[in-house]
């Protein structure tokens, strides 16, 4: 009789040790699934960061190019004040006196004047100015080497913009690609 009890005994440990083997098995099949599922999510996360790194190595290089861009602007602006230095001082072609229009006659009453009427009429007193002093004024060599350093500031200017251009949209693309 004491045989019968042992036995049923360990009849049932046996079958909750099975029982317990069962859930053990379910929870090591959830925990290697989740453990791929961590490796995958630990694989983007390293793209990403290397994505995220050349980004930075794009903003960087972006912002020394407009730190380059920034010193020609300084350097254009300065020989454009020269420049209008030059022009002011420049001989202004006497303009001969045309025959008054009836429509166009100035009125006796002023007229406000836009800025944009302003700027157009100082523009083309500008180009009038400067077409009366290359019609008279035979380009000298030391004129062409004065203005030299200007053309070269406009070509850097125009290849730091362009360049500038091209790490805009490489880095547009490489932000946005994600």
């Amino acid at each position: 009789m004491t045989g019968i009890v042992l036995d049923s005994i360990l009849m049932l440990m046996l079958v909750v040790a099975i029982g317990y083997g069962v859930r053990l098995e379910r929870k090591l099949i959830a925990l290697r699934v989740g453990q791929l599922a961590f490796a995958g999510a630990v694989t983007e996360l390293n793209t990403a960061a290397g994505r995220a790194e050349a980004a930075l190595a794009s903003l960087r290089a972006s912002g020394q190019e407009t730190d380059l861009l920034h010193d020609r602007i300084i350097k254009a602006r300065a020989v454009k004040q020269e420049l209008e230095a030059l022009i002011a001082r420049g001989p202004t072609r006497p303009v001969a006196a045309e025959p008054a229009d009836p429509e166009v006659a100035p009125s006796a009453h002023p007229v406000l004047v836009s800025d944009r009427d302003e700027k157009s009429r100082r523009m083309a007193s500008l180009v009038e100015r400067i077409g009366g002093v290359a019609s008279e004024v035979k380009p000298r060599p030391e004129a062409v080497k004065q203005f030299a350093p200007v053309f070269q500031a406009l070509a850097a200017n125009q290849a730091a913009q362009q360049s500038l251009n091209r790490a805009r949209r490489s880095l547009d693309d490489d932000l946005f690609a994600a």
